[in-house]
């Protein structure tokens, strides 16, 4: 929804969650983290399980809360907070996995980190950018590729709270909104040249 759509109206644009750079990164982690417990886990592995439903929760609440804030701003900043949480969860599977198997985590500036953070941060990057990685390296390297991965989603969606909750103390929420639009339409209403700006006293 943009402005244009209902220029008067007090619910401002929202949804467009397919553009936001969080969003389109936590689509990657949500497929390939499907893609490493289909070929390092067994099928009904419990762990696999809660991975995958981390990094579900991880997008889908990134969607669900740019619908909802259209009416509701702490709506959209609770939602992103799970999105949040939900990742941070999953970056300690990952991480888990490796210790468990006394594999290395790469350094944040280690060669091979700095190579997939490089192709993730080009905007276009979508899972298919990473599809050959992570069908054919070895388990210890594609956990430490989604690591790398998390690391940058959890990155935007701070960002993205920082700026939700500096627009939120600014413009408050849909009942300041509402409040603003009530008063503005009075104001209009009671202004005789409001329907006629051409006349004159």
């Amino acid at each position: 929804m943009t402005k244009e759509d209902n220029p008067d109206g007090f619910i401002p644009p929202h949804g467009g969650y397919q553009n936001m750079l969080s969003y389109k990164k936590t689509v990657i982690i949500y497929l390939a983290t499907v893609r490493f417990c289909e070929r390092f886990f067994t099928r009904y592995d419990r762990t696999a399980e809660q991975m995958v439903s981390a990094a579900r929760s991880g997008k889908q609440n990134l969607v669900e809360g740019s619908m909802a804030s259209g009416t509701s701003k702490s709506m959209e900043i609770k939602l992103v907070n799970v999105a949040r949480a939900s990742l941070e969860e999953l970056l300690e599977d990952y991480q888990d996995f490796l210790k468990a198997r006394n594999a290395p985590i790469w350094d944040k500036d280690s060669r091979e980190a700095l190579f997939v953070r490089k192709l993730g941060a080009n905007r276009d990057a979508s899972y298919e950018t990473f599809r050959e990685f992570i069908d054919t390296r070895p388990p210890e390297v594609v956990a430490n590729i989604l690591i790398c991965l998390i690391n940058q989603a959890n990155y935007l969606i701070d960002k993205q709270k920082r700026q939700l909750e500096k627009a939120f103390v600014q413009d408050g929420g849909l009942r300041e909104r509402m409040t603003r639009a009530r008063i503005t339409e009075r104001t209009r209403q009671n202004n005789p040249f409001a329907q006629n700006p051409k006349r004159r006293s």
